[in-house]
């Protein structure tokens, strides 16, 4: 049985991965002052950072909407036994519930809720290729996606909030006191939400040192298969540091390094880094 494993753009799997495992992603569209732009095929997110350091507006991001989804649909429906796709976590965009509707004319279509985004939905999609080679029964593949979505743990450290106060997530009194105490926000998904659970002080590469010790040591509690390491631009000195902590407490089969894409620059900005993995 052939299955076809499609996934949004937001999945932040490099193009080594896509085609290895044959993935088609769908790219979401990106507003920049007012003109849509198609996420790593007309846009890219050192335009977005470029955009906003040049005085524009905060970029925004656009899911597809049914048609577009039943459409894409319709094509792989009929070149392949079925076909599963992965959307962006349901609590930050409407994609998921776009395609469930879309997904509803096709017989052979199961729609997953990563419950997560960039390389936390990533390992859900890697997931799929997996059980895709054993398994030709679409509703058991759905199932087992389903329930490891909880396992995924993924977060990020951020050097500053910007991007967050120009996105109305963070208020501008919170990031004054955030810079003037020198904090580095940790926020992880929980739940299919973000929410911020630790504050580092001090200089961003210790503090990212500190943030992956935190993640990756002394836990009896990982699957050490993957491990992504993703981020948006950061300083040499900061990847640095980040290298030699996961060498220290990264022993996983697999380590990755990523480049976030245009969701999450658009909404946490440059120098935001993360380690994002599986739980037993």
């Amino acid at each position: 049985m052939k299955i076809k494993i499609l996934s949004d753009s937001t999945c932040d799997l490099s193009k080594e991965l896509l085609e290895k495992y044959d993935i088609t992603v769908l790219p979401l569209t990106v507003i920049k002052n007012g003109q849509s732009f198609r996420d790593r095929v007309d846009i890219v997110p050192e335009d977005i950072f470029a955009h906003v350091a040049g005085g524009g507006d905060l970029c925004s991001t656009t899911a597809l909407n049914v048609g577009e989804y039943e459409e894409i649909f319709a094509k792989y429906s009929a070149e392949y036994d079925g076909v599963i796709h992965i959307n962006i976590g349901s609590g930050f965009s409407c994609c998921f519930q776009n395609a469930s509707i879309a997904a509803s004319d096709f017989a052979n279509v199961r729609v997953v809720d990563s419950q997560n985004l960039s390389t936390g939905q990533g390992l859900v999609v890697l997931k799929a290729c997996e059980l895709v080679q054993n398994c030709d029964d679409l509703d058991e593949i759905k199932a087992q996606l389903d329930a490891f979505t909880e396992k995924v743990e993924a977060s990020f450290l951020l050097d500053q909030l910007q991007y967050m106060v120009k996105g109305g997530r963070c208020s501008s009194a919170a990031a004054l006191g955030a810079n003037l105490l020198n904090l580095k926000p940790c926020i992880e998904v929980r739940g299919g939400k973000m929410s911020v659970v630790k504050k580092y002080r001090g200089n961003y590469a210790k503090c990212l040192a500190n943030y992956v010790k935190d993640r990756l040591s002394q836990r009896e509690d990982l699957d050490r298969g993957t491990l992504f390491v993703t981020r948006t631009p950061v300083t040499d000195d900061c990847l640095e540091a980040v290298k030699t902590a996961v060498d220290a407490y990264g022993d996983f089969e697999n380590i990755y390094w990523t480049e976030a894409g245009c969701t999450v620059s658009c909404h946490c900005g440059p120098a935001t880094l993360g380690v994002l993995f599986v739980r037993k």
